[in-house]
């Protein structure tokens, strides 16, 4: 289904940790009401891997996801991208670190209606220092004959591979997935994953997805589980499954 592509470096070793938090906090403050989103959070994202974040709505995913990739800033404790302290970072430090380092895909689409396929994925790689061709980009998701369709003209899933195929293109370290599939039905979720599985495969690219669906854990290297603002447990996979095996 998807066209070839060649990696445009090896992988880092799959022992290098590319996110380091200890202790990790996040509270908000609503009028008198303190809100505890991540109560001391402790993890590791190695390179090249594949993590699920699993849990159910208002465990914190989103938060620590946030923190991660530099949108949203921690209350207390230590979060780390390699040398990058994304704690104590500035407004400036942060949207460049997103802008060189991270690729994001969320629920719901974000693309610019007016524009093509194509023209949606040039919008990042114009502002990249090391892009891939945007057709190459949008082949890599399964849309290499799709390129001047508008979104309108495109379904749910099919838009989706265009936002990870606009979030790839810049050749991230890590791509961080919030909900991917939430909006999507079962066939559609299945190809949607089947790309970001690829990307992590063959470009070497950290990937980490939340979602509250189970099955979905299943085609991770690792299984963090999430309850509460905290990380309640850590498996790893010991059959991991291709997308096209699960059910859900």
């Amino acid at each position: 289904m998807f066209a070839a592509v060649t990696a445009p470096s090896p992988p880092a070793t799959a022992t290098t940790a590319v996110f380091v938090a200890r202790g990790l906090t996040k509270t908000y403050t609503m009028g008198e009401v303190k809100v505890h989103a991540l109560r001391g959070i402790d993890l590791d994202i190695l390179a090249s891997e594949f993590v699920v974040l699993l849990g159910p709505s208002g465990c914190g995913k989103s938060t620590l996801l946030n923190v991660l990739g530099g949108l949203d800033t921690p209350t207390g404790g230590t979060a780390f991208f390699r040398d990058h302290d994304l704690t104590h970072a500035s407004e400036s430090e942060l949207t460049r670190y997103r802008r060189e380092h991270v690729g994001f895909v969320f629920q719901f689409y974000n693309l610019i209606p007016s524009l093509t396929a194509v023209e949606n994925v040039t919008l990042v790689t114009e502002m990249s220092e090391r892009p891939m061709r945007p057709e190459e980009a949008l082949a890599l998701v399964g849309l290499g004959d799709r390129l001047h369709h508008y979104p309108s003209q495109m379904s749910g899933g099919e838009q989706q591979r265009v936002a990870i195929a606009r979030a790839i293109a810049k050749r991230p370290d890590v791509l961080l997935c919030d909900e991917p599939t939430g909006a999507l039905d079962f066939a559609t979720g299945k190809i949607v994953l089947e790309a970001i599985a690829r990307i992590n495969t063959e470009l070497g690219t950290t990937a980490a997805v939340i979602t509250h669906n189970a099955p979905i854990a299943q085609i991770a290297d690792r299984v963090m589980r999430m309850a509460d603002g905290r990380i309640a447990s850590v498996e790893r996979n010991a059959a991991k499954l291709r997308p096209e095996q699960i059910t859900w």
